[in-house]
């Protein structure tokens, strides 16, 4: 089990996977009901933007960033990964002019266990901690970054460095 903490309290996530270790397969959920998987970006790197809500600054403002820098990375696609429903998630970025990434809900689906996202326990029980899954072409994991403290950003740089 990982640290990760909020406002100085502690939760803990069973840990994300190691660079050079093959993908897990996911389902998520789209704004439109549908399904995605890893297959679905089969051929394209993949930037897992993972965060607990949109209805915080902080992961909004990581959705507005990674929409804003997308272009910068050719054959890459960015899905932002919470448990909010797709509703609000379709809500959000129509309101936020969210074009260039695409969301994923892990509502029903084993994501969080399976990238080791879930927070175990404390007042975010059950949400995703804020972290970065960057996925080659062939689908294997070139790095990860967990947030140690869920209220700061993603380590942008660190992501920027692997995808150029």
């Amino acid at each position: 089990m990982e640290k990760i903490f909020l406002k100085g309290l502690e939760m803990h996530v069973k840990g994300l996977p190691e660079a050079g270790e093959k993908a897990h397969d996911f389902t998520l959920v789209c704004q439109d009901l549908s399904e995605v998987n890893l297959d679905s970006f089969k051929g394209k790197r993949l930037v897992l933007n993972i965060f607990p809500s949109l209805d915080t600054d902080v992961c909004a403002t990581s959705v507005r960033r990674f929409n804003s820098d997308a272009s910068e990375f050719p054959n890459t696609h960015v899905l932002c990964v919470s448990m909010d429903l797709p509703f609000a998630a379709s809500r959000f970025c129509t309101v936020n002019g969210i074009k260039n990434v695409s969301t994923g809900s892990g509502f029903r689906s084993r994501f969080g266990d399976d990238y080791g996202v879930r927070i175990e326990d404390g007042p975010m029980k059950g949400l995703f901690a804020r972290a970065l899954v960057v996925i080659d072409e062939n689908g294997m994991i070139l790095g990860t970054s967990l947030c140690e403290q869920v209220a700061n950003e993603p380590d942008y740089e660190f992501m920027k460095k692997l995808l150029c």
